[in-house]
């Protein structure tokens, strides 16, 4: 069965630009051979993100789904391959996120469906 998480990072100032360019290449552009191949890899079925506008600075909001959320996760913190490697190296630099070190994920509090 499918798990389903989505959070929110900020980005950091001055980071908006890049982070946007770089996510559009791993969808449609340059890209985008490496980041399907690394979510086959770690059993990432879906990944969409959104950069939203708030008062306090712009988040990247993220959603992933895999059969195994926590082994995805760790595979793509851990991995050697360059894809996933650039990628945890983008997260840093963008969000200040070291995806290595581990981060926190939210909390689900409330989860309807009809």
């Amino acid at each position: 069965m499918s798990e389903t998480i989505c959070f929110t990072l900020p980005l950091l100032p001055g980071a908006t630009d890049a982070d946007r360019d770089e996510m559009l290449a791993c969808w449609q552009g340059d890209r985008a051979d490496g980041h399907r191949a690394s979510r086959n890899r770690h059993g990432i079925t879906r990944e969409a993100t959104w950069i939203q506008s708030t008062p306090i600075g712009d988040v990247a909001i993220v959603l992933l789904e895999s059969d195994d959320l926590a082994a995805s996760l760790f595979g793509v913190a851990t991995s050697d391959d360059p894809f996933d490697a650039w990628f945890r190296t983008h997260v840093q630099q963008v969000h200040g996120v070291d995806l290595a070190g581990g981060m926190n994920l939210p909390e689900q509090v409330l989860d309807y469906s009809a």
